[in-house]
């Protein structure tokens, strides 16, 4: 079953195999700047255009760690949705990203563990299609059966 889903806060007992919803941002100056500031990450290749003309880049990329966050942003308040804990995540760096490309990231449920109320999401983020960024998370859901807040009716439609 393919099933895309919106906001929401999915249960465990509600996802299925197949669920996927995605988040998309353009990537800014400001994102890339305030993001340096966070992280502490000033690596001149993200901020200094002079400096990254002169790597195998030729020219300035986002943070890798940027078009990531975008997955943690579709895990908190897609699918699974808000309650949902962050246990692991692997990464692969496919391509770089730059100021003007939208990110897309895109989650998929590929496994569930019912005695631990744990899912496993294939997570892509792409640009233009092509993968950017490419690994798999595994999260902590929200459980009705445990008496935590959920509540998924009507938040699932069928993928055309």
């Amino acid at each position: 079953m393919n099933t895309v889903v919106g906001n929401g806060f999915i249960c465990f007992e509600d996802l299925s195999e197949g669920m996927s919803a995605s988040f998309s941002r353009t990537v800014t100056e400001s994102d890339i700047v305030l993001f340096a500031g966070v992280s502490g990450d000033m690596n001149p290749v993200h901020l200094d255009a002079e400096y990254a003309q002169k790597t195998a880049f030729k020219g300035r990329i986002a943070h890798g760690m940027l078009s990531a966050a975008f997955i943690s942003t579709v895990l908190g308040t897609k699918l699974p949705g808000p309650g949902t804990i962050y246990l692991a995540q692997s990464l692969q760096f496919r391509a770089p990203v730059r100021i003007g490309d939208t990110v897309t990231a895109t989650c998929t449920v590929l496994a569930l563990d019912a005695e631990k109320k744990r899912a496993t999401l294939r997570t892509v983020c792409t640009v233009g299609g092509k993968p950017v960024v490419e690994g798999e998370a595994l999260v902590l859901v929200p459980s009705r059966s445990a008496g935590e807040a959920c509540a998924s009716e009507g938040k699932a439609a069928a993928a055309a």
